[in-house]
């Protein structure tokens, strides 16, 4: 039996979204992606072939539809209205997950993938500068890994290979620390003092530099 095997609503309601991953994948199709490279990239870690199985079962229960672009190359997938109405519950799970969970980040949580993913989407763009602007992140516990967003306003792009446009500025940083400052729980300032987030560049976008970073909208919504 794949079911609870009860006709209470709460069970009913848990088959579909308490699955393993569906509810991360509800949160990037809440938050516009559309794209199955998208939806990938904010959860990193499942497998293509899973996230094949996730996004058909969400189909066959309503929760989405599957679309051709309208390039005629590949599908988006849409929330529909039973889909859109899980927003609440995924808002009140982050809010809680906010007030009692992120304050004790492991290692296992800081997934640098997801990572600069997130501060690509916490980039206020009201605040970039008029001209293109390179940004390279290199996190100390995986220095192997390279990354790059594009500062294009109003388009934010994350690179996993050289763009080829030169860099502008240069951060490396602690992943707990750069964590923490998506979180709002460390202001930019207090990381660099602390040695946790170095900022390398032009004096002028180094200084610009936090007024960029936005925070989880999850700390208001906890608040």
């Amino acid at each position: 039996m794949n079911g609870y095997g009860q006709f209470c609503p709460v069970a009913l309601a848990a088959e579909v979204f308490a699955e393993r991953w569906t509810p991360l994948i509800l949160r990037e199709l809440l938050s516009g992606a559309r794209r199955f490279a998208d939806i990938h990239r904010g959860v990193p870690r499942i497998s293509r072939n899973l996230l094949c199985q996730r996004l058909d079962s969400l189909a066959h229960n309503g929760i989405i539809d599957r679309k051709p672009r309208a390039n005629g190359r590949g599908f988006e997938y849409h929330l529909t209205s039973a889909g859109r109405e899980f927003g609440p519950v995924i808002e009140s799970l982050g809010a809680w997950g906010y007030k009692w969970s992120t304050r004790d980040l492991r290692d296992e949580h800081l997934d640098p993938d997801f990572l600069i993913w997130v501060l690509h989407r916490l980039m206020r763009k009201e605040n970039l500068p008029a001209h293109r602007v390179v940004v390279f992140f290199q996190f100390r516990e995986t220095p192997k890994r390279r990354y790059w967003l594009v500062l294009n306003r109003p388009e934010v792009d994350v690179c996993l290979f050289d763009p080829g446009f030169g860099i502008d500025l240069e951060i490396v940083a602690n992943l707990r620390a750069l964590a923490d400052i998506c979180l709002g729980h460390l202001p930019v300032y207090d990381a660099t003092a602390r040695g946790t987030l170095t900022v390398r560049g032009a004096r002028d976008l180094c200084r610009q530099f936090p007024t960029w970073l936005g925070t989880a909208h999850y700390a208001s919504a906890a608040a």
